[in-house]
């Protein structure tokens, strides 16, 4: 799904003051499952770190690619292969399983541990202590586990929250009334440190005003990529207009944009259409890596993909508060 709109707006009739009120009961019950869950486990410490990287709210924070980022920070602090935990969101598969792309697609260990194990090992389990097991059997060096924040299964070396710069916590209210997974100040206890992922307002600038940790800023950045004429995006993400905002940065003659729902599967139908709407404008059709990770191998031939990268503002500092976590995880063993 789509996050609703008034998730993200504060004051005002289109914050659905009303709705949110009728809401706020279940978004009690939810912050309330989710704290009796994390209170009630007891983590399961593997033999090799864990760095747990989640965050507060539901929609895309640019947890993924900082995933991606992290991965080469740790493999060249540790000299050796690191593993990627993920819950396999939209797979079939139970797991735990080592992610292989010549053998699996995004139906069975879903979109988005296929298109990080491009890039290197991916484990993926509905039972994430036993997924990252399978990673330390495999001569992982440390794992990273993804989406993790609010999943008490493996004890934690690290824990990172990412928070988007612009939207921050949203409109504070949890699961459906707003975005957030839990109270901020609850999982913010938890957190070693902050990713702020680009530039910040003055509501998350207020949002994290209670937080001592350390706050490391990134930001988003697509590589470049050359087509001449007109581009139709289209997307199945945590917030398209992200990716709308990405296809005019780079200067692309961005005729429409076809959003879908967060881990959308693709309908032939749609596909058609889709490909008929690009035909009729003359236009390339273009999505993201984790919607390309979920199309037909004849339709994706069709498709050109903007790689995201994250980029830490001040990579030395945040290696040096790396080394020094794990260093001091390392000492306690």
């Amino acid at each position: 799904m789509r996050a609703p709109a008034f998730w993200t707006i504060r004051y005002g009739r289109d914050a659905a003051p009303i709705l949110r009120l009728l809401l706020s009961p279940l978004g009690a019950l939810y912050g309330a499952s989710v704290a009796r869950r994390i209170a009630q486990a007891q983590p399961e410490a593997l033999s090799i770190p864990v760095i747990s990287i989640g965050n507060l709210t539901a929609g895309g924070t640019g947890k993924t690619p900082f995933s991606q980022a992290l991965r080469t920070l740790l493999a060249d602090l540790s000299g050796g292969p690191i593993g990627i935990v993920s819950r396999g969101y939209g797979g079939t598969l139970e797991g735990p399983v080592a992610v292989d792309p010549g053998v699996h697609g995004a139906e069975e260990v879903g979109d988005e541990p296929l298109m990080l194990a491009q890039g290197g090992p991916v484990f993926v389990g509905r039972d994430r202590a036993a997924a990252g097991k399978l990673a330390a059997q495999q001569g992982m060096k440390a794992v990273i586990l993804d989406d993790g924040h609010q999943n008490p299964a493996l004890a934690k070396a690290i824990s990172l929250v990412v928070v988007d710069g612009q939207t921050g916590f949203g409109n504070g209210h949890l699961i459906p009334a707003g975005p957030l997974r839990e109270k901020p100040a609850i999982g913010l206890a938890r957190a070693d440190a902050v990713i702020l992922m680009g530039p910040i307002s003055d509501d998350t600038q207020e949002d994290l005003e209670g937080y001592s940790g350390p706050i490391f800023e990134a930001t988003l950045q697509a590589k470049p990529i050359a087509i001449e004429g007109p581009v139709l995006g289209f997307c199945g993400i945590g917030r398209p207009e992200k990716f709308d905002a990405t296809l005019r940065g780079l200067g692309l003659n961005l005729v429409d944009l076809y959003p879908f729902d967060d881990h959308h599967r693709y309908r032939p139908d749609e596909l058609a259409r889709l490909e008929a709407d690009a035909l009729a404008a003359g236009a390339t059709l273009v999505t993201t890596e984790k919607d390309f990770a979920r199309l037909p191998p004849a339709f994706a031939a069709k498709v050109r993909v903007v790689p995201i990268e994250a980029v830490l503002a001040d990579k030395a500092a945040f290696l040096a508060f790396l080394r020094a976590k794990l260093d001091s995880h390392l000492g306690q063993d």
